[in-house]
This record gives structure tokens, C-alpha cells and sequence, in this order.
């Protein structure tokens, strides 16, 4: 869980107060969960059990209370909106019941970000609270790749159709990307790899927009993730509901919260931490393939980007905490991309900072490779001001 502290001038001018990341919220591994608030060059930082997102939300608002800081509005990311949501909106009454209806839709995420609701509501009761839809940037895929191949009756019946998600993480990266390498937006061509501790998928931009992503109905769809099992043949599901003895409940737990990397690990749901045990005999052979795994899944999904794409691709970007954070994770899925035209330098690779845009290409490469940093709560804060601001 992560959260940033804005001064919004004007509805534009922005200077950022306070930032702070809660690391490990409820991960099981073998490093402990702390906290990090950063300010005017200071860090705090606390090891500390958290065991859930509402309560790191709590430390969150408490720190921020600490500091003397006044709170006008607070936004919140909402990754699947379904058919309730679309657009952003401020919350009210009539928002949390229909966000409670969502939350069956993505039960990792959607359960997580509605207790940080209720605890931010419940201590900053006189300040309007938005919603801000990570379900919403994917609206620009066509049938054609968000149209599943079900009965049409099904699909009317259930609204099923890929969503995608980390949208505001992408659009971001949409933003930034035309500045980073010099080119108008609506001739973008790129694939972005958001790589979280937590959540992890692809993105294809075409002309300046998503044209496909691989995550789906659900956010547990596409890439192998820290405890999701991502891509899955359902087959397997039938026979589990047919045979174990399992209810849907249980099948849901194990898809959502003990597959991914915790699953076939045995031991961390981290990728760092699989990575540092890859040479400890008492775990190296399933760290090793986990590891292999993960990346096997990633390059999939590019190679498949780029035949969509057509072979035009100026980019290929990686995103958020693994993706700006892992040098080893960029290597090994760029050395096997040379048929592309993508070619990274190991030392700008290994020597890449992840707090800042760094272009990793080495100088044979025909596309640039970049490591963006993403800022989510820049993109949340913006959205607040035209929504607070009446632009909406």
C-alpha cells in the first residue's frame, strides 16, 4: 500500500508533501513487513507487523496527522468497477453500496481498497472522498480482444468481457512516454510490463492507446503474480470443484491467495526473495522455477504483443516496484528479443536507479528499453482536481 501527500494549485501546479509505502502488508516470507514515510529529505522508517491494508492505512493517516499536515480530499484507486463504475466520481452513500456490490469482482483487491475506504472515511469524516477506476483506461479495446468466446447469452447475462487493469499505472506511462523518447502520443507504439509485488501484467499501445492487456475479467488473468495463479486451463477448476471436495470459496483462496509464486515456491510470494534463495539448497530447485516460470509467462506475453503490434514497436517499459527494482528480471527477458530489435545493455541495466526514467537499450537496439518509475497517486491527485474542480 502506497499513498502520497499533494499541494494542488490551481488544479495543476503540484508539489508533492509526503510520500509513504507500507512493504510485505500481509506477505508471508522470510523478511518483515515495515513501513516508510519519506518528507523533505527525512525517512521514516518502522518494522512493524502489519497484517492487513486497513491497518497500514491507519499508520498512513497517523503519520500524516503527526506532521501537521491539513487533508482537503482523498482519493482512492478502485481496481474493478465493473459495470457500476466508468468514470471517476466522489463517493457518497449510494457509491459505497455499490462499491460493496463490486467487491466478488476482483476479491483480492477490491475488499482491500474498500476497508481503506471505511478507514479513511472513518478518520477524515468532513472531506469529500473520489473514486478513481483502474477498470476505466482499457476502453479501447476492441471485441476483438475483449470479447470472450462464450454462448452469447452467457456474456449478456454476466457482463463477462476482459476489463484490464493497472490502468492508472498506464496512463502514466501514456503520459510520459512521448516526453522520454520524443514522439506524439497518437504514433506511441510500446509494451509496458507492470511488474508489482503484488500484481503484474502487460499492456500493448498502439497509436497512443491500450490495445490489448492480459489481464481479464479479473485481475488474477494473464502473468504469474506474487500469489495469483494467473493464466490457468479451467478444465483444472472443474476437476477440482468435481473431485477435492472443495467449494468455490476454497478454489477461489487457492487461485487468489496461495498459487503465483507462493505456490509454486513453497516458501515467499516475494520475487526478490525467490531470486536471494535461488542458491540455498533447501529451496534453490523450486526458487529456480518459479523464477523460470515467471519469466517464461512474461515473454510469452510480449512475444505475443509484438505480433499485434506488428513488429512497429518504439518501446518496451518496465513499471513499478519488480519492474524498475529487478535488473535481473529486465536481462532475462530482453536477451532472448534480439529477433525484435531489442537489445539491453547490461551495465546501464544493472546501474539503473529506480527513482527516475532510465533508457537501458544499448546502442545496437532498435527500440528503446526504459525503466519509468510510475506515480498512480500523481495520476489520482489530477483526477481529484478536475473531478473536485467541476471539469467532469
Amino acid at each position: 500500500m502506497s499513498y502520497k501527500v499533494f499541494d494542488l494549485q490551481n488544479g495543476q501546479k503540484v508539489n508533492l508533501l509526503l510520500k509513504g509505502k507500507a512493504y510485505r502488508v500481509g506477505v508471508k516470507g522470510t523478511e518483515a513487513s515495515y513501513i516508510e514515510n519519506k518528507w523533505n529529505g527525512n525517512i521514516d522508517k518502522e518494522i512493524v507487523d502489519i497484517p492487513d491494508h486497513r491497518s497500514a492505512a491507519r499508520m498512513a493517516a497517523d503519520f500524516i496527522v503527526s506532521r501537521g499536515i491539513r487533508v482537503d480530499a482523498i482519493g482512492h484507486r478502485f481496481v474493478h468497477g465493473g459495470d457500476h463504475f466508468k468514470r471517476s466520481l466522489i463517493i457518497d452513500n449510494d457509491i459505497l453500496l455499490k462499491i460493496k456490490e463490486c467487491l466478488p469482482l476482483a476479491p483480492l483487491h477490491n475488499p482491500i481498497s474498500y476497508s481503506i475506504i471505511q478507514e479513511a472515511m472513518s478518520g477524515f469524516k468532513d472531506i469529500p472522498h473520489y473514486l478513481v477506476i483502474d477498470s476505466a483506461f482499457h476502453s479501447t479495446i476492441e471485441p476483438k480482444a475483449y470479447h470472450y468466446p462464450l454462448p452469447v447469452k452467457v456474456i449478456e447475462r454476466f457482463k463477462f468481457r476482459k476489463f484490464g487493469f493497472h490502468g492508472i499505472s498506464y496512463s502514466y506511462i501514456c503520459d510520459q512516454m512521448p516526453k522520454l523518447i520524443n514522439i506524439a502520443s497518437e504514433k506511441l507504439n510500446m509494451i509496458v510490463c507492470h511488474l508489482g509485488t503484488g500484481g503484474a501484467s502487460v499492456m500493448a499501445v498502439k497509436n497512443g492507446v491500450s490495445v490489448d492487456t492480459s489481464m481479464g475479467f479479473s485481475p488474477n488473468s494473464g502473468l504469474i503474480m506474487s500469489t495469483r495463479s494467473g493464466d490457468i486451463d479451467p478444465a483444472i477448476l472443474l476437476y477440482l470443484a468435481k473431485n477435492s471436495g472443495m467449494g468455490p470459496a476454497e478454489i477461489e483462496a487457492i487461485l487468489n491467495n496461495k498459487s503465483g509464486l507462493q505456490g509454486i515456491s513453497g516458501f515467499s510470494s516475494d520475487i526478490t526473495d525467490i531470486i536471494s534463495h535461488m542458491n540455498d539448497e533447501a529451496v534453490e530447485e523450486r526458487a529456480k522455477l518459479a523464477f523460470e516460470m515467471y519469466i517464461h509467462r512474461l515473454k510469452s506475453y510480449i512475444g505475443s504483443y509484438i505480433m499485434i503490434l506488428q513488429g512497429r514497436l518504439n518501446a518496451l517499459v518496465f513499471t513499478d516496484d519488480v519492474g524498475v527494482g529487478n535488473p535481473l528480471i529486465r536481462e532475462k527477458v530482453c536477451e532472448p528479443l534480439a529477433w525484435a530489435g531489442i537489445k539491453i545493455d547490461k551495465v546501464k541495466n544493472n546501474e539503473a536507479k529506480n527513482d527516475r526514467a532510465t533508457f537501458l537499450q544499448s546502442p545496437l537496439s532498435k527500440v528503446d528499453i526504459v525503466s519509468v518509475p510510475t506515480d498512480e497517486e500523481l495520476m489520482i491527485c489530477l483526477e481529484g482536481g478536475n473531478l473536485l474542480g467541476g471539469k467532469q
